[in-house]
């Protein structure tokens, strides 16, 4: 839905006699130009799903078929007017051209651009059309060109806490591919799990026993993924989260050395210790680690995590962060982390995720105010405890200020809007959804609607243009039960921000609840839960 036809730039074609394209009967996928031979047959498996037995095989050329045709033209740029700023996810030192073309005609749908990238782009739009038109199938006669605002535009999901089989994030893939994200996120651990095999440290992932089934993905299936996203241009970004949320890890490889912690932090609080890299056989076997995550990664980033490490001097933590940025550079990718890293020195083009700040956080200020907010209450803050919190994340709040006067690059996950594990509103949650609704989600998070999170308008921000790296959703996994949570979670609150990231702004929420309407025919034809907001006048 993200730049599908009625948000891009479209100009209506002409439309003799009221004449539109009736989308129903069989369908053909037609490359054009050789070069697009393959991903033709890519096209072809994503609109599977959305016309059972109606897609004809590749070769089949039913001349009563509507034909959705792939070509590739050396045409002039498409939306020269926009720009798209940041890092590309393929590693260029420019974003790579996803502008296209997209026309609708009687016979079809036309799928143009000057690279395979950008045909890509439109062939998805394309795909949307045809799966949410209704039972009727008329699409009405148009044109579009289109062309994406920021570079990076990603999901992140979370197999360290709650594992996901390999299967299953095909699934997100492609629902990721479908929306025009180019980067899944993958945050391979934690405290909780440890989920990518290293041949060099087989004690990290042992073998399942006791009936239990594999929790990690073997090296077979890690390139098995990484191809099949690139396929679909997505650039999987694996995460090591260090040197804090080492609990796996450090139960896997003992002897790991701790961080010196600020004075009265052990007696005041448990905590996992985050490392010491300043230590040299600690550093040691994290180079060693870092050297296998970058041979197995195809893509150019390798995500170091060093988020709150909590129980570490701000000395260490700077110290280990800058060790970590220096070696995965070494092993030949780009180092991404978590904002809490540009204290510790920024390089130029160094992506920094900016998730937090404390006014984002949403934290009461008087025990009044917290008697007034149920979820903190059950989730057992108490007016010392949130006291604390505000203390550890102060910092934050001046992040974003040093990635860019270091002439860093941000990557905007804002918590406020971005972070997809916030609980849904009860007001606005089907009864038949109530029960699943109310255990999906992060306790201390305040509860929002659908509306809420559409509402959130990336330029926004003051940060330069140069500076932007892109788009990021995230979606944490503390309390999922299986896979339906997972997509509860993010749809429909996924479509907004894949919208936000293609075109810079937040949508215009009265005419962009209307086309969302219609998206619950594309998710219910690929079998993925969401939730039904009653904000949103759905149709079937």
């Amino acid at each position: 839905m993200n730049a599908v036809i009625p948000h891009a730039s479209a100009e209506p074609a002409p439309r003799p006699g009221g004449e539109a394209l009736h989308a129903t009967g069989p369908w053909r996928v037609t490359a054009a130009d050789p070069a697009l031979g393959q991903l033709a047959e890519t096209v072809r498996a994503l609109l599977a799903p959305h016309l059972p037995g109606r897609l004809l095989p590749a070769g089949n050329d039913h001349p009563a078929a509507h034909a959705l045709i792939l070509v590739l033209d050396d045409g002039p740029p498409v939306a020269a007017a926009r720009t798209t700023v940041g890092v590309a996810p393929d590693g260029g030192a420019h974003p790579a051209d996803e502008a296209y073309r997209l026309r609708v005609a009687a016979a079809g749908i036309e799928c143009r651009a000057r690279t395979v990238e950008g045909v890509f782009r439109a062939a998805t739009s394309a795909v949307q059309l045809i799966a949410t038109a209704g039972a009727g199938g008329e699409l009405p006669l148009q044109k579009a060109t289109d062309a994406p605002r920021y570079a990076w535009r990603g999901l992140m999901v979370d197999p360290a806490r709650t594992f996901l089989s390999p299967d299953e994030l095909r699934r997100i893939i492609d629902l990721a591919a479908l929306y025009k994200l180019n980067v899944l996120h993958l945050h391979l651990t934690d405290n909780e799990g440890w989920r990518i095999e290293l041949p060099g440290f087989p004690e990290l992932t042992p073998a399942a026993s006791g009936g239990r089934a594999r929790a990690f993905y073997t090296v077979a299936e890690y390139r098995s993924l990484q191809e099949y996203a690139a396929r679909r241009f997505v650039t999987v970004v694996p995460e090591i989260d260090l040197p804090g949320h080492c609990g796996k890890l450090r139960e896997a490889v003992p002897g790991l050395a701790e961080a010196p912690a600020p004075a009265g932090v052990k007696e005041r609080f448990s905590f996992v210790p985050p490392l010491d890299l300043t230590d040299g056989a600690t550093r040691a076997t994290v180079a060693r680690l870092l050297a296998e995550v970058c041979e197995l990664t195809d893509g150019p980033f390798v995500h170091i995590g060093a988020d709150e490490a909590f129980g570490a001097t701000a000395e260490s933590f700077a110290a280990s962060v800058r060790e970590l940025r220096s070696t995965v550079r070494a092993f030949g990718k780009s180092p991404v982390a978590w904002q809490e890293s540009a204290r510790a020195g920024i390089a130029p083009r160094d992506i920094v995720q900016h998730w937090v700040d404390v006014p984002m956080m949403d934290l009461p200020d008087t025990e009044e105010e917290l008697a007034n907010r149920p979820e903190l209450v059950a989730a057992g803050h108490t007016p010392a405890f949130i006291k604390a919190l505000k203390k550890f994340f102060a910092p934050t709040d001046h992040d974003v200020e040093r990635v860019i006067e270091a002439g860093g690059k941000v990557l905007l996950s804002p918590q406020s809007h971005l972070y997809l594990d916030r609980p849904y509103a009860a007001e606005f949650t089907p009864p038949e959804q109530a029960e699943v609704a109310g255990h999906l989600g992060f306790g201390s998070y305040r509860p929002q609607g659908v509306q809420y999170a559409a509402s959130w308008d990336p330029a926004a921000y003051p940060i330069p243009d140069a500076c932007v790296a892109g788009v990021e959703a995230t979606l944490f996994a503390e309390q999922f039960k299986g896979f339906d949570d997972v997509t509860v979670l993010l749809l429909p609150r996924l479509a907004s921000v894949a919208e936000a990231a293609w075109c810079g702004r937040a949508p215009k929420w009265a005419e962009y609840r209307e086309r969302l309407a219609r998206h619950g025919r594309l998710w219910n034809q690929r079998g993925l839960n969401y939730h039904a907001s009653t904000e949103v006048p759905w149709v079937d």
